[in-house]
Parts: structure tokens; sequence; C-alpha cells
């Protein structure tokens, strides 16, 4: 897969940021693993708190190094140590550095905190992005993740994703006595916030489009089940209800009115679709087989849904009404957890085959079928908002417990997502900003 974009100059952000929309020299160009990333240097941002302006552009610096497609100048090369957004670099002393662009940056804490970005293109000589924003105070990290997107944006042409959260079931204790707890972090790993106690057993929450409201299922026992939803603002917890033995894998349509989930009766387990005003669930696949783990299209229009109706899990897409379904996965083994791209053009999955766990992804029609990583246990891949990096989690066996990991779609920059103890079942909010 090729992307190439070309840098558009000019972005305003405040009126002193103001420039005429020329065309950039630099390019992002992705092919396969066939990559380098872009060299970049991130001078300390300025600030009437020197500390503070270096520790907002330490969070930029991991952010888009993390990202897999920038490169950090070393900053012990600089011909500067600070940046002023105010002030036009010193472009010939910025490329002797070998950087291709540089951020110069500010951030000052009040009551709120301001920032000033420009993101300059060294070989030409001109501005690629100029913002400004602020955030408050009790935030400040959020100014650092607003600036890696506006950075992310301007040169590749693409959202970013930085300035977002993540949900996610924080695990504790001995494997065969696991309390597992509702928990929320920013999607580096940071400001992780707790948002149950462990009385109950809570899997597979996910985030509504808004990223207002959580939904996820309390297991009761072993063989029974129901699905709340919790409030973020308010923390309040409400049952959507139990229907039938077992209900599970809740997720919420694109306009976050709706949620589909799955009902089990006995062997027989079928998706069910009802609107959050309380009516009555509407049953959308009907027969004998296990169909679960429904996702939306971004458009809300189509289901993908796994299901064992052809004699083991594979993945079928529908209406969003029910109907007829279309097996799409035809690989070896078994396919579960699908889960549609908020761009709409893949579907990440897990396929288990020769004692392995992969996480992969495809189109919606089952073509371009592409494994982006295997391991003893993998599974549970959830979509960045641009659509373009994956989060899922691993369990190596044993005592150990689950961790989460990132990896983008050309299957290049695993990294292991930094939680204070074992997590699992991420899932991947909008952004904030």
């Amino acid at each position: 897969m090729t992307r190439r974009t070309a840098l558009r100059l000019g972005l305003s952000g405040a009126a002193m940021m103001a420039a005429s929309p020329v065309l950039a020299q630099l390019q992002i160009t992705v092919t396969g693993g066939n990559f380098t990333p872009m060299p970049i240097a991130i001078p300390n941002f300025a600030s009437a708190d020197a500390a503070f302006g270096a520790e907002v552009a330490q969070v930029v610096r991991n952010n888009l190094t993390n990202s897999g497609l920038f490169r950090l100048v070393d900053p012990a090369g600089y011909p500067a140590q600070v940046g002023d957004p105010s002030q036009t670099p010193d472009f010939p002393a910025w490329r002797s550095t070998g950087a291709d662009a540089v951020i110069m940056a500010d951030a000052n804490r009040a009551e709120q905190i301001q920032s000033s970005l420009r993101l300059w293109d060294t070989t030409a000589g001109a501005q690629v992005t100029g913002k400004s924003y602020g955030t408050d105070a009790s935030s400040w990290r959020r100014i650092a993740h607003i600036a890696s997107d506006a950075v992310y944006t301007g040169l590749t042409g693409e959202t970013g994703y930085f300035d977002s959260r993540v949900v996610f079931v924080a695990e504790s204790g001995p494997r065969a006595n696991r309390v597992r707890r509702l928990a929320i972090m920013d999607q580096d790993g940071a400001n992780i916030r707790y948002l149950s106690d462990g009385a109950q057993q809570i899997l597979t929450p996910r985030m509504s489009p808004d990223g207002q409201l959580i939904a996820y299922m309390v297991l009761d026992g072993p063989t029974s089940s129901g699905i709340f939803v919790v409030n973020m603002a308010t923390g309040q917890a409400q049952s959507i209800g139990q229907f039938g033995q077992m209900s599970f894998a809740p997720r919420f349509s694109p306009d976050g009115r709706r949620l589909v989930f799955s009902v089990s009766n006995g062997a027989v387990t079928n998706i069910y679709a009802m609107d959050l005003g309380g009516s009555q669930p509407q049953q959308l696949t009907t027969g004998s087989a296990i169909d679960t783990s429904p996702s939306y299209s971004p458009d809300g229009q189509r289901l993908a849904f796994e299901s064992d109706r052809g004699g083991r899990p594979q993945i079928y897409v529908m209406s969003a009404a029910g109907g007829g379904a279309e097996r799409i996965s035809y690989g070896d083994g078994s396919y579960s957890t699908p889960v549609w791209s908020p761009k709409g053009d893949l579907i990440a999955f897990t396929r288990q085959s020769g004692g392995q766990f992969s996480i992969g992804i495809m189109g919606p029609d089952g073509s371009g079928e592409r494994i982006l990583a295997t391991s003893y246990h993998a599974e549970g891949p959830t979509w960045a908002p641009n659509g373009r990096v994956l989060m899922y989690f691993r369990d190596p066996g044993g005592n150990d417990g689950s961790q989460l990991y990132s990896i983008d779609i050309w299957g290049r920059n695993e990294r292991r997502v930094p939680t204070e103890g074992f997590a699992s079942d991420p899932a991947w909010g909008p952004l904030l900003s």
C-alpha cells in the first residue's frame, strides 16, 4: 500500500500565522515495509516555565516518533534548544541537522493553557502549518496531543489520532481469581482513571461515537451476563437489560442512538439491536448458529459479524436491518471480532490458525486480506479515530496477564502501550478536539 501526500502550507490558526497557500516539497511516502521515517526537529516549547515547555515538547516527540512516520533528530545538535513561534527559523542551520521539518511552538499556563505552533519545511523555507489553541490547566497533556495532531495532519494530509482516549479492562490479581475494572486512559497510556471498583466482572467495553457513553458486559456467574451503559459525565451506570441467558458484545451505532449486541439461549446466539431510549430489542439474525461480535459500518447501513453457520467462525456482512448475509473471510483458520474502520475502507479481525492468533485487516468485500501481527494469543482489535492505527491485546499465558499493543495498517511499528497492570479489551474513542 502506497500513500503519497504533498504538504500544504498556510493553514492558519491565528492572524499572526496567516500565509498564502503554496505547495511544499516535503512528502511522506509509505510503501509497505519499504519506508523511511521523516526526520523532524522538535525543540522545547518556549514558556515562562522552561521545565513545562520541555515537558510538553517531550510528549509531542513521543507521539510523533511512536507513530512510526517520523524520526526525531537528536536535540543535542539543534542550533536552538527552544523554539519561538514568533520568529522565522534559521533554515540553513536547521537543514544542517538533517531535519526536513522543524516545529516552533510555545506553551504557557495560567487559568488556562495557551499554545501557538508553527511547522516549517526547512528545505523550502516555508511554513506548513500554523495553529493557536488552548485547554484547561488541569489537562496540560492535551496541549501536546493537539500539537501532535496538527503536525501529523500537516505532514501527511490525514487526521491525527493523538488527542483521544482508550477505554479498556484493567486486570489484576492471580489468573484464577482476576479482578477486572473498567478504566480509561489517554491513547499513549497516560492519565489512567478507573471507572469501577472491581466488584463486577466487566468485559468488552465500547465507547460511543461522541465519547460520552461506555457500553460493557457484566458477567454474573459462568452462564449469565447483562449489558450496562455508563455516562462519563455523571458516572451513573444503567442496565440495558438481560435478554436470554447471556447478553454480550455490545457496540454503538455510528449516530450513538442504538446498541447492537448478541443474545445467547442455550447453544444458539443471535444478534439484536435496540434504541437507547428503551425500546424492545429487534432480532437481526435467526437460526441455530452462533452469531456475535457485530460492528456497524461508518454509514450505519451494514453490519459485520462473526458466525459459525458455515461450520466454523467466519466473518459475514449483512444489512443493519438484518436479512441475508454474505461471507467475506476465506483464509485458513477461524475468524472473529470484526471491527469496521472509521474510514469504511477496511475491516480488522482476529484469526486463529495453526495454534496462533493473528490480527489482520481486509476490505469490506474480503479482498486484500493482510496479517499484521501474530503471537500465542492476540485478539480484540480496535481502530484509532483516523483509521490508520490499530490497538489490541496480547496474553502470553501462564501466570502473566494480557497487555495492550498498537500497530499501523502496514504491519509496521508494533509497540506495547504502557498500563499500570494487565490490560485487555481496548476500545479507542473519538478525537476530543
